[in-house]
């Protein structure tokens, strides 16, 4: 039996508190048009959701990572399949309402035995193992698993499981003790959570103005007003900052830093993000279907010059699926991906490719760099005999059956393996879902040793068995862990968190230092 008391330790540890500020707008490339933490896995929704709503337990975002607490005080893991939580007391949701066990236990069982087609997905690629939540008659609640589960305390720090007031969202739309689908379609575009700062508007794929909540159960957020405003293109970003517009921007491109830093009243923040840009290989294309071409494709592809003419040198490109976050997990030493063209030519030849076009898709402007990636991809096809082209869309593409090939992302979730390669090729996983691939018994078993045992040396090893899976029968290829950089006036100091899942617009407080004004 494992116990985690951490007692009523709150986020309230720092020596001082700074004066608040009035206002941060900041210019955003992506928003969603919806917000709601359980059904979005999206890298533009994601930066959204931590400063208006919490987990049971947080990280220590400022220093080690570690789990901290949140809306419970302390937990105990009290057997290999049940962990129980002590709540925190007198917390508010931006409604005015108390949270109490009944919410905390809404709230997860909506996403462990969804009724709204979103939260399906989600329970599918990450919550699978979770069956239930219960409220105990001393005010806990306690959480099961259908079996032993070795990352119960990750699994249960990650946005899908932030809380939200039951009888908020229930009386949104129709009979009031009823969750329906219009419910939660309502709740998207009126969310409401504990966090330190409510969403007083919300303009879906436009505009979001958060201000700050005074009952809010920890430190004040240091900001009354913060509004994130939608700037699709890099150069209209950089423009608004620089003439005073907007405070702060994101996904500033390499290109584009200088602009910014030459400047004396602004400059940036940056860092190689816990995401890879990858492109995917419809396993089930006819065209593709033979794996020797989507090895060639993939050999193909010159990983570390795209860094270079990319990213200045700034990104990270992998040997294989992993990131130094995973810990003990970490595995640098597989070399499950390389640059290697004659072996490529060889492979095409081999499988006798007849030069058939082969399309690869990409959004104009969601990713940072991602067309120009596409098009330095065409090229290095070319080079070994592929004719390839490229499809500009503006919309997914990665569930159509006529997909062959296109830019995605795998971002790391939670930090583990299962968080970033797992969610997305794992068992009945989205990539899956989608037909896009396949697994077999030999994968599955592979899967379950690796997602399930308690041994850290048979999860590296399953891991690796998985790897060498994917080197021989590619789905995907990694392209590199991109180099995301902010830009902001010169007074503001803030940096992106390793400890959150990517581009997370954290502005609580001792997280942001306002600048004077």
């Amino acid at each position: 039996m494992k116990k985690v008391l951490i007692g009523t330790i709150a986020a309230a540890t720092l020596a001082a508190q700074p004066a608040l500020a009035q206002e941060l707008r900041v210019g955003v490339q992506n928003m969603n048009n919806y917000l709601d933490p359980g059904s979005d896995h999206s890298n533009a929704g994601s930066q959204y959701y931590y400063n208006s709503f919490d987990t049971l337990i947080d990280r220590d975002h400022d220093g080690s990572g570690d789990f901290a607490p949140g809306l419970a005080t302390d937990w105990e893991i009290v057997s290999p399949q049940m962990i129980e939580f002590t709540l925190r007391e007198g917390v508010k949701f931006h409604d005015g309402s108390e949270m109490t066990p009944e919410d905390v236990v809404f709230s997860l069982n909506r996403m462990f035995s969804p009724t709204y087609p979103p939260y399906l997905v989600r329970k599918r690629d990450r919550l699978g193992n979770f069956t239930r939540a219960e409220a105990t008659e001393e005010g806990k609640v306690r959480v099961y698993t259908a079996k032993p589960e070795p990352i119960f305390e990750t699994l249960l720090s990650m946005q899908q499981t932030m809380i939200v007031p039951k009888d908020y969202l229930r009386g949104l739309t129709g009979h009031p003790e009823v969750d329906e689908v219009s419910d939660y379609e309502a709740f998207g575009l009126a969310p409401v959570g504990t966090g330190p700062y409510r969403i007083a508007e919300f303009v879906p794929g436009e505009r979001i103005v958060y201000e700050r909540f005074d009952d809010f159960w920890g430190e004040p957020a240091p900001y009354e007003r913060v509004i994130a405003s939608r700037i699709p293109e890099t150069v209209s970003r950089v423009t608004a900052l620089r003439s005073g517009e907007v405070d702060m921007i994101t996904n500033l491109a390499p290109d584009q830093l200088d602009l910014v830093d030459d400047d004396p009243s602004l400059k940036t923040a940056g860092s190689v993000t816990p995401l890879f840009h990858v492109m995917i290989m419809n396993v089930n294309h006819p065209e593709l279907e033979d794996p020797r071409i989507r090895r060639a494709l993939s050999l193909a592809i010159d990983r570390d010059l795209l860094n270079e003419s990319l990213w200045g040198g700034m990104a990270d490109v992998p040997s294989t699926h992993t990131m130094q976050e995973f810990g003990e997990l970490y595995m640098p030493e597989l070399e499950t991906f390389r640059h290697d063209p004659e072996e490529a030519r060889r492979l095409l030849d081999e499988a006798g490719y007849d030069g058939t076009t082969i399309t690869y898709d990409t959004h104009s402007a969601y990713y940072t760099n991602g067309l120009m990636a596409a098009q330095a991809i065409m090229e290095m096809w070319d080079a070994v005999g592929v004719n390839g082209e490229i499809n500009v869309i503006e919309s997914w593409t990665g569930c159509t059956p006529e997909l062959m090939t296109r830019n995605w992302s795998n971002p790391m979730y939670f930090a583990d393996p299962f968080g970033s390669f797992g969610v997305m090729w794992g068992p009945d996983g989205p990539s899956e879902s989608c037909d896009r691939f396949n697994t077999d018994e030999a994968y599955q078993e592979t899967w379950e040793r690796f997602r399930f045992s308690d041994s850290v040396e048979e999860r590296r090893s399953a891991y690796a068995e998985l790897m060498e899976r994917i080197e021989q029968d590619p789905p995907v290829l990694p392209l590199y862990r991109p180099y995301e950089a902010w830009g902001m006036r010169e007074g503001i100091d803030w940096q992106p968190l390793p400890s959150h899942i990517p581009y997370v617009l954290d502005f609580r407080a001792g997280r942001i230092t306002p600048a004077s004004n």
